[in-house]
């Protein structure tokens, strides 16, 4: 279909697509067997001023919008999903301080981001604070011009790996949710530290780890906004990144149908390709139509987001759950189309498959998606 891109955004996706076919398509299943970080991929699109696609310009970015960041990402994941997370993870921890963050932090941080000297992350999630984000224990007490940090996070994408991190820590406890900030962690700061790299089912080649604080001092201007006002500035940030992830969704379906396709036209049973049985054939067709459905959801929403930045939860919301669902049934209806070729480690669709279930849990589960949408209603109803 014709999405009407303009000339700066067909020059993204060509970028993005190059950087794809040409870097990471041939590494992803070392990358993905020997779980290695692929910063020699991210430099590269760095070089390709990929990290900058949302930056301000007065930042030294290329001052796009969400719907600039989604065709960057949906190419990426078709690559690899995990180079895919390693990269939007950077605009992830970078949202905080260019929504909230002062002027002086701007200058110090995104344009280290936009040209891709250092990476960039976001600490949210604890061990019994995720979706519920009120029950987050990591606490940020001012003693005088220093903020000291204690807590832990987990599952963090980019941890160990980046330079910059956004942190999310309790203020005032007796406040619940509004007691919430956000902080800038530096990685070398003392008193924070890195759990090991986890060991994970799919995206193994993106980095995850704990992020430990203890009695961690920080300067007292690493605060973003005011204190109190992190929640706000979390559901904004992450109202403006899930159609990144519903973008690398899109972009691993597609890759996925892109293996099956050919293999279905060559693959031979009966004296005739198994293309021309009716059963696979509606199984690519499902897969195509799923595949294009939530891609005109995703590029609508992206581009509602970009005109209307405010009340923008409930089509988020709606475009992350169709678009990870969606993915999950692709890549295992890839894996049945292919058979038992497709249930092995030397065709792609297996980890495609492996990395599909992530997209369903991070950056708020389905479940919880679904909830945002139910409230919405409720509320536009009553």
């Amino acid at each position: 279909m014709d999405y009407f891109l303009t000339e700066e955004q067909q020059m993204i996706v060509d970028i993005a697509s190059q950087v794809t076919d040409e870097r990471i398509i041939p590494q992803r299943a070392e990358l993905d067997e020997n779980h290695t970080f692929p910063r020699e991929i991210l430099n590269e699109m760095a070089q390709a001023d990929l990290f900058g696609i949302p930056i301000p310009e007065a930042y030294g970015g290329f001052g796009g919008g969400c719907m600039d960041i989604v065709l960057a990402v949906e190419q990426i994941g078709r690559g690899d999903v995990a180079v895919g997370t390693a990269f939007a993870a950077n605009f992830l921890g970078s949202f905080p301080i260019m929504l909230s963050g002062s002027e002086e932090q701007k200058n110090k941080y995104l344009p280290e981001v936009a040209s891709g000297r250092k990476f960039a992350a976001f600490g949210l999630t604890e061990a019994n604070a995720g979706s519920d984000a009120s029950g987050i224990q990591t606490t940020a007490v001012l003693d005088g011009d220093e903020w000291v940090i204690n807590g832990t996070k987990q599952w963090i994408t980019n941890g160990g790996e980046a330079d910059i991190y956004s942190v999310v820590a309790i203020t005032d406890r007796a406040r619940g949710p509004r007691g919430a900030s956000i902080f800038i962690l530096e990685k070398g700061d003392p008193g924070f530290t890195f759990g090991p790299k986890e060991k994970k089912m799919g995206i193994r080649a993106s980095s995850t780890t704990e992020l430990i604080f203890k009695d961690c001092r920080i300067p007292k201007d690493r605060i973003v906004g005011r204190a109190g006002t992190g929640f706000i500035t979390v559901m904004k940030t992450l109202d403006i990144s899930r159609p990144g992830i519903a973008s690398l969704a899109v972009g691993l379906a597609q890759g996925a149908l892109d293996e099956a396709v050919p293999y279905a036209k060559q693959r031979r049973q009966f004296g005739k390709p198994i293309i021309a049985f009716q059963a696979v054939q509606h199984l690519l067709a499902d897969m195509a139509i799923g595949i294009e459905s939530s891609r005109a959801l995703v590029y609508a929403t992206a581009r509602h987001i970009d005109a209307h930045p405010k009340n923008v939860s409930r089509v988020s919301a709606m475009c992350k759950t169709c678009a990870t669902d969606m993915a999950m049934k692709v890549t295992t209806d890839a894996v049945q189309v292919m058979g038992g070729y497709g249930y092995m480690c030397d065709y792609p669709v297996e980890k495609m498959m492996r990395d599909a279930k992530i997209l369903q849990i991070y950056e708020g589960s389905n479940q919880i998606q679904r909830n945002v949408i139910g409230q919405e209603l409720n509320r536009e109803y009553s």
